[in-house]
């Protein structure tokens, strides 16, 4: 999945519910610039988010989430960007890395994680009960894209100068 919202839906106490979507935000294609976040994102260019314009997360870790609460999780009401599977994705902090959509031949695109992107409180609102203390440690991470490019949907390879475990 590629998740690209142009606003935070997010915002004022989760009992309100999340704000509409303004387009469509699950995409096909995304659009990356280095230094800068994903085309069209609520965080490009934000200068808050230095080192925090692009969130990737693993589907297993949702999974697992899902499997504590008994319930199945949408991974789009996580609001991350870049849904992974087969990696461990929190293994990615403090790494440099590469993903590169076997769908696209633009070549690869470099990122350097950065920090946790650890849940709020809207998950037990969006997610289900529970979720935000369940997605601790497990939330994904926050990256910064070191060179322009593309991802698309579909099966990618990432590249990284250390092994990154395969996620179970």
């Amino acid at each position: 999945m590629l998740l690209v919202s142009g606003r935070h839906r997010y915002e004022g106490r989760p009992a309100d519910g999340a704000l509409p979507a303004e387009g469509p935000e699950l995409q096909d294609r995304i659009e990356v610039r280095a230094g800068l976040g994903i085309v069209g994102d609520r965080y490009f260019a934000s200068r808050a988010h230095v080192h925090a314009s692009v969130t990737l997360i693993g589907l297993e870790s949702l999974e697992a989430v899902g499997a504590e609460l008994g319930v199945d999780v949408d991974p789009a009401a996580t609001r991350r960007n870049v849904y992974l599977r087969g990696a461990d994705v929190e293994a990615l902090r403090g790494r440099p890395f590469s993903l590169e959509s076997i769908a696209d031949d633009s070549g690869p695109v470099l990122f350097r994680g950065y920090r946790p992107a650890n849940p709020c409180a809207w998950m037990d609102h969006e997610v289900a009960p529970g979720a935000f203390r369940a997605m601790r440690g497990r939330g994904g991470v926050r990256c910064d894209p070191e060179s322009d490019g593309v991802l698309a949907l579909g099966p990618a390879v990432l590249r990284t100068a250390h092994p990154v475990p395969i996620a179970r």
